[in-house]
């Protein structure tokens, strides 16, 4: 499998995306199934590489559910919410 180029993943729809994802876990999956076998050959390199590829798209997806989110204007801010102390003295 070819490695992945971040502009070529951003020009994906979700659905291309999650397909892509799922695809290189199950490829993974099985690399890693013959790695602890003792069976590998010529893919050992390839695990490096995948789990970026697979981290590039988790992150492209995320980044677009947060965008979609954001432009859903649900009315918090950042700093609103749990947690933020803000005195008025």
């Amino acid at each position: 499998m070819a490695r992945l180029k971040l502009k070529d993943l951003q020009a994906l729809n979700d659905d291309d995306l999650k397909a892509k994802l799922t695809e290189l876990r199950s490829e993974l999956a099985k690399i890693m199934v013959e790695r602890a076998k003792g069976t590998i050959k010529k893919e050992s390199g390839k695990v490096k590489y995948m789990r970026r590829d697979i981290a590039r798209i988790l992150t492209i997806l995320g980044e677009r559910s947060r965008s979609r989110r954001g432009a859903e204007g649900n009315g918090k801010d950042k700093g609103e919410g749990k947690g933020s102390s803000s005195s008025s003295s």
